[in-house]
């Protein structure tokens, strides 16, 4: 089985309890969740042409496509059976409205969260 790749702000504290919550919310485990702060997210992102010093979305790599901002989102809340039948319907949301909400919170998430020295999110898997 191939894994999606889920890319993320390891040191924000929305970020990583979201990770958690998509962890404990999952039938089966079939993300790989990297930091963009580790090695292989800076490889990732360099590869992609995204900025190495700052994430300002999720990034979600399915099936060899890049996802981002609310369609990254929706597209992994669509992976859990509680919240598929929410997210899918969302995804025929005009982006301008989705992405205007998820930028907006992601632009204010560390202000409202805040931000801690590493990855706080424990994973069974390793990078």
């Amino acid at each position: 089985m191939e894994r999606n790749i889920i890319i993320f702000d390891g040191e924000c504290n929305l970020c990583n309890g979201v990770v958690q919550w998509i962890l404990n919310s999952l039938p089966k485990n079939n993300f790989e969740f990297v930091p963009f702060q580790s090695p292989y997210g800076q490889e990732i992102l360099s590869n992609n042409g995204f900025s190495l010093n700052q994430l300002e979305t999720v990034i979600l790599i399915q099936d060899e496509i890049i996802y981002t901002h609310s369609e990254g989102f929706l597209r992994i809340l669509s992976e859990i059976p509680k919240w598929n039948t929410l997210s899918k319907p969302l995804l025929w949301t005009p982006r301008f409205v989705r992405d205007g909400i998820y930028n907006f919170a992601a632009k204010n998430r560390v202000r409202w969260f805040g931000k801690s020295r590493g990855c706080s999110v424990s994973f069974q898997q390793s990078f």
